[in-house]
């Protein structure tokens, strides 16, 4: 019999009105990838925060090598040999790569002062292994994001490290991008390190993990080997029935609500496009392609040099944000954490936030209204809170992308812009948020969404808009769309 690298038994953790994690036990072996799935609020970042030391369990305990460990905080962690690449990065963009790698260990010399060509030279040695050849002295800050992802890696495998827990790893990079991260997965899988492997996109998990292990409501289901069980079956494990999005319908009409002609900036050049009363437009590309910067061109956030916006027909200036919520445009940011919500703030403030005039008489906001409207729009998405009042920063990634949506349903906007609408969210949240999407085209509003998921794309678009280096190359409509002529564009082929 193989003895485990790492045996977890019986964890809980409590917090207040909450039990996030109940007598969850499982073993893990060195040179495996063991998958952790689970809804939003399964429990996965609790156990995640107890295995980085961040948190202590109230009950159970870690076995290690056949030794009981107890962490009493993230240092202790990292000394037995665990390595969290947390979904939100921690690079500093600013500064070089060497410098983000070993933030707070640089090697010294006599009089103190850091020895920078060793530094330069242990970070080649480390950026390697993940199969990057750049120049340590590169500010992080002007690489992709999905160059970003490997340095986090990188620097994650930079101490001794026998766990690597990837949480959510492929959430900012594209098909291709994650291809080489599996590479060198399956390279760090060869040489007897153990990999925790956290991901609402199953199909990666079936094809890069060894076993899986599925949590709900902050308890273990089971461990299962992925070549023992298909998506369907995991998914049953994790929601416990059958996911199922509604048939298709297309909603849209000839009628063009939104039209633009010839934009132009440093990021993209002569964007044209229009967009139709019911429409879902979905625009596809890699990182970098000018996607998100198209449209935040379009409200007012970036700067464009040259271009129209037309809503019915009727040429528009929008200058900023409120111009173009004024004018019937939304948009839900791709990144919710830091453009999205006001973390620090309640469920209930956030919900209202870009309605206030909706809430308020005179210059006052009346509690009362907003409570009941943030309420109601709790109730309608499935916001899994205890209570309107609880911070949204505490929630999870799925519940907090509710939040967005019901920030921007309450605003009612006629065209509602959706960038990355279910990143980071789990296969159930997914398919709520679908039918969100097709019951505003039902009512007559007209969607954009920017998207990387390509099943996701291909599901839920009426047409597909596919950009390379800043360019429109080409629109695909819903009946002639597949996975391989989407990246044929994307890659400018």
């Amino acid at each position: 019999m193989i003895t485990p690298y790492m045996k977890i038994s019986n964890i809980s953790k409590f917090f207040p009105g909450v039990r996030a994690l109940s007598n969850v036990e499982f073993d893990i072996l060195k040179g495996e990838v063991h998958a952790i799935c689970g809804e939003n609020g399964a429990g996965k970042s609790t156990l995640i925060n107890i295995l980085a030391g961040n948190y202590m369990p109230d009950k159970g305990h870690i076995v290690i090598d056949g030794e009981k460990v107890v962490f009493k905080n993230h240092l202790q962690s990292i000394e037995k040999g665990i390595s969290v690449v947390y979904q939100e990065r921690s690079l500093v963009p600013n500064i070089s790569v060497a410098e983000n790698i070993f933030v707070d260990r640089q090697d010294r010399g006599f009089f103190g002062f850091i020895q920078y060509s060793k530094m330069y030279e242990n970070t080649k040695r480390i950026l390697s292994q993940v199969n990057l050849d750049i120049d340590p002295r590169t500010i992080v800050g002007s690489l992709s994001p999905a160059i970003q992802q490997m340095i986090e890696v990188a620097k994650a495998l930079s101490v001794k490290c026998e766990l690597l827990i990837l949480d959510e790893p492929t959430a900012t990079i594209t098909k291709k991008e994650t291809d080489i991260l599996f590479e060198v997965i399956r390279k760090l899988k060869a040489q007897g390190i153990a990999i925790i492997y956290i991901s609402h996109r199953l199909q990666e998990v079936m094809e890069i993990a060894d076993k899986v292990t599925v949590l709900k409501d902050g308890k273990y289901i089971g461990t299962r080997r992925v070549d023992e069980i298909e998506i369907d079956g995991l998914v049953r494990m994790m929601v416990g029935r059958n996911i199922s999005v509604d048939e298709y319908s297309p909603q849209f009409t000839d009628e063009v609500v939104l039209e633009i002609r010839n934009f132009n900036s440093s990021r993209f050049k002569n964007v044209s496009f229009e967009l139709y009363k019911g429409e879902i437009l979905s625009f596809c590309g890699l990182v970098g392609a000018g996607r998100t910067e198209v449209f935040k061109a379009l409200i007012g956030l970036d700067q464009k040099s040259t271009g129209e916006v037309s809503i019915n027909g009727k040429k528009i200036i929008i200058k900023n944000v409120s111009d173009a919520i004024n004018k019937g445009i939304g948009y839900l940011t791709e990144d919710r954490k830091d453009e999205g919500l006001f973390l620090s703030m309640s469920v209930e403030k956030n919900i209202v936030s870009a309605s206030l005039a909706q809430v308020s008489s005179h210059g006052f906001v009346n509690g009362e209204k907003a409570c009941e409207i943030a309420e109601k729009y709790r109730k309608t998405l499935n916001i899994v809170t205890p209570d309107i009042g609880k911070l949204a920063g505490e929630l999870s990634g799925g519940n907090q992308q509710k939040i967005c949506f019901a920030k921007w349903l309450m605003v009612n906007s006629d065209i509602l812009i959706i960038d990355e609408p279910t990143r980071g969210v789990d296969v159930s949240t997914k398919a709520e948020i679908y039918k969100i999407i097709r019951q505003l085209t039902k009512n007559g509003k007209s969607i954009i969404v920017i998207s990387s998921d390509l099943p996701e794309t291909l599901a839920i678009s009426d047409r597909i808009i596919v950009m390379y280096n800043g360019r429109i190359q080409t629109t695909i409509n819903r009946q002639d769309a597949t996975e391989e002529n989407i990246m044929h564009y994307a890659s400018g082929l």
